[in-house]
């Protein structure tokens, strides 16, 4: 089974080609820091993403979800961010890297959980604030480098996804899978 990862900066258009792509019979892993932040908000914590306790929840349910999903059928699986992407967040909101996103980043690495080839969808040249995504454009465009940086510093090859129609995205997504 061959296990990709999609990322980018918050607002890229990310979701629409994997809901596209998820359409089209390919097995989707949710992303899990949304969901975090929409539960932990519903709890009534209105900026979850303050607190160092948010890097390990995600890391939880990064990794349930990824563990689930080794049972799921399909030759190929696309992942909706990473550990890698939690700690390029981690690294962009000025949290520690703590011992549990370290042992996840060194799990992923011994286990060869995702394929080297991450598709790193590129912004859009706008965000649209939402509960969860709270991120000026200009502040995306620095987290989109930290998150570029961080997966070229663990090895993966970002596979840019260009601006443009959304057909046109999921096609250079779906092109890099192969035969």
């Amino acid at each position: 089974m061959k296990r990709y990862i999609l990322t980018g900066t918050p607002g890229a258009g990310k979701t629409a080609i994997l809901r596209r792509l998820e359409c089209d019979g390919y097995t989707v892993v949710e992303e899990a820091a949304t969901d975090v932040i929409a539960l932990r908000q519903a709890q009534g914590e209105a900026e979850p993403w303050t607190k160092p306790s948010f890097v390990e929840a995600i890391v939880t349910l990064q990794r349930r979800r990824q563990e689930q999903a080794a049972a799921l059928p399909g030759e190929v699986q696309i992942y909706d961010r990473s550990p890698v992407c939690t700690y390029a967040l981690a690294v962009y909101l000025g949290h520690s890297v703590s011992p549990a996103l370290t042992r996840e980043l060194e799990r992923i690495e011994a286990e060869q959980i995702y394929e080297k080839k991450v598709f790193f969808v590129q912004n859009l040249g706008f965000v649209t604030p939402t509960d969860a995504r709270l991120i000026t454009f200009e502040e995306s465009l620095r987290f989109e480098q930290v998150h570029q940086d961080a997966y070229a510093s663990l090895g993966y090859e970002c596979v840019l996804i260009a601006p443009g129609v959304l057909m046109d995205r999921v096609a250079a997504v779906k092109k890099q899978f192969g035969p």
